[in-house]
């Protein structure tokens, strides 16, 4: 069976979603270098960042950072180890059942606060410490999302990460 046209175009295909992905793991760094501290709740504050983490007061791309439960499963296997704890890949939120790659050029909502995907999460130096050896290499294409907020509110654990879908029609 042959899908009409309008259902084969990028935009369309773009835009569909089999789930919504859950929040699994929410961090945040008190301080620059500081270990992440794991919370069941955060305030996301409109174009600066999360309560209490470092990057708060910076107006920039980088106020949510985002890594996908399943990719954190994968880069332990790469390193040889069961699981990594994800406070040591030092991104905000874990997220589970949804392809972040997927939210390019899109808004989603996490409970009731707005973000908008602004760039990917590259791995920092830092991964070497925090995983050994291979560290960094077995971060690469793994390391999540960077997000901006547009509308505050708090997420918490077990929310919703859903898509905000616009209309493909002309």
């Amino acid at each position: 069976m042959s899908l009409p046209i309008e259902q084969k175009s990028i935009p369309y295909l773009t835009s569909q979603f089999h789930q919504s992905g859950t929040v699994v793991w929410i961090g945040i760094r008190p301080t620059r270098a500081a270990d992440l501290q794991s919370l069941p709740e955060v305030n996301a504050i409109a174009g600066k960042g999360l309560e209490g983490d470092h990057y708060s007061s910076k107006n920039g791309k980088r106020q949510v950072t985002l890594t996908q439960h399943e990719h954190i499963v994968a880069v332990a296997s790469m390193q040889g180890m069961i699981e990594i704890a994800p406070g040591l890949l030092r991104r905000n939120l874990v997220v589970k059942g949804l392809n972040l790659l997927a939210l390019k050029d899109k808004q989603f909502r996490i409970g009731g606060v707005l973000l908008e995907y602004s760039g990917l999460c590259h791995p920092c130096s830092r991964m070497e410490e925090n995983l050994g050896d291979g560290g960094y290499n077995a971060m690469r294409g793994h390391g999540g999302i960077t997000a901006r907020i547009i509308e505050g509110g708090s997420f918490k654990l077990n929310d919703s990460v859903v898509p905000e879908i616009q209309s493909t029609d002309a």
